[in-house]
This record gives structure tokens, C-alpha cells and sequence, in this order.
């Protein structure tokens, strides 16, 4: 079964809409890596209408225009490109396709078709979709040491738990903190008493 691996770019406080307004200042070579190591080489990727909007809108006039970061406008170009909408698309952007019909039973048989990894970078109602539907299998959260205070965070409230395990942690000289999380199993139930025991003797 295919893994798919969802990169967001987030603030300490939660937010993860309009990075391009907050993240850039953090951006430095060990951020690269990272967004290159998660959404670089994933030869699908899989996207909600508004991200794909904005990345077709941006990367192909950046591969075209040969600069730094055409090699990476390349690979996004080659990759094969799945939009989730629900209403009909046109697409200029090459590899591109659309998937119809309810979002947890298509991925579920993308998931399962043959190929290599599926990244996400955005598409924050899709993300939510597949964790709540246990289908994404890595969440990459790139911490920025900066409270927005506005905008859309990653999480609704009101909504149930989502129990994640660390696969791993790194941080950068920027101060932003490099973040795996995978899907986990509900935590046991636990009160104070349990954690009592736990608590400095002096």
C-alpha cells in the first residue's frame, strides 16, 4: 500500500493558513531539505483546488524561467498531480488529473494502486479528511517560533481526538522545529492518580 505524506508549514500557535505571509524569514537550507525530503520525491501528489491553484499558478512560470529553484518547479512539474474538487476542472499544468467521488473511498483506492510515495503540502480540509479517516500515513509539521495570532488553524474544535506518535524531531537554526508525527492507537485512560507517581519525591 502506498504512504501518503502531508508537509505543513505551521505557526506555535496553531496556524497554517498564509505561510507566505509569516514563514519566509525562517526559510534556510535545513527547511529545503526538509520540504524537498517530504514533497520532492513524491512522484503523485495530491492536492485540494485551492493549493492547486496556487502551486500551478506559481511553479511552471518558475521552471520555465530557469532559475534556482527550476530544478525543484521540475520535479513538481513531473510528478503526477491528483486535484480533489467537487466541481469540473481545467488544467494547463501537464500530469494533472481530477478525482471525483467521496474523498475517503478515493483515496482509499489510491492508496492501494501501485507507485511510490503521494505528498500533500496544504489542501488543510483534505489533511484533516484523511487523518480523521486513519489514510494519511506521516504528518510533517514544520513549527515556526512565531504566534500568528489569525487565521485558519490545522485543527476544528469540537471535533473528536486524533492520537499521534513522534517518529521524529530536529531543529533548525532558525529556531523552526522539524516535526514527524504518525498515527497512533487512543491512549490509554490515565487520571492524576496514575501520573502522581510520576511527580519529583522533593
Amino acid at each position: 500500500m502506498r504512504k501518503i505524506v502531508a508537509g505543513l508549514f505551521i505557526s506555535l500557535d496553531g496556524v497554517v493558513e498564509a505561510p507566505d505571509q509569516w514563514h519566509f524569514p525562517y526559510y534556510n537550507d535545513e527547511m529545503g531539505a526538509a520540504v524537498d525530503a517530504s514533497l520532492g520525491t513524491a512522484d503523485t501528489l495530491l492536492l485540494g483546488r485551492r493549493t492547486y491553484d496556487s502551486f500551478a499558478g506559481a511553479w511552471p512560470e518558475r521552471e520555465a524561467a530557469g532559475g534556482e529553484d527550476a530544478p525543484f518547479a521540475k520535479k513538481l512539474g513531473d510528478a503526477r498531480k491528483i486535484v480533489l474538487s467537487r466541481r469540473p476542472l481545467e488544467f494547463t499544468w501537464r500530469n494533472s488529473e481530477q478525482l471525483r467521488g467521496d474523498v475517503v473511498e478515493a483515496v482509499t483506492a489510491l492508496k492501494n494502486e501501485p507507485g511510490g510515495t503521494i505528498g500533500m503540502s496544504g489542501s488543510i480540509s483534505v489533511v484533516r479528511q484523511l487523518l480523521a479517516a486513519g489514510l494519511l500515513d506521516e504528518l510533517n509539521l514544520l513549527v515556526h517560533p512565531i504566534a500568528v495570532r489569525t487565521g485558519m488553524r490545522l485543527f476544528d474544535e469540537g471535533e473528536p481526538p486524533i492520537p499521534l506518535t513522534l517518529v521524529s524531531a530536529q531543529p533548525f537554526a532558525t529556531g523552526v522545529l522539524n516535526l514527524v508525527y504518525a498515527p497512533a492507537p487512543p491512549p490509554a485512560e490515565a487520571g492524576y492518580d496514575d501520573a502522581k507517581v510520576h511527580l519529583p519525591r522533593s
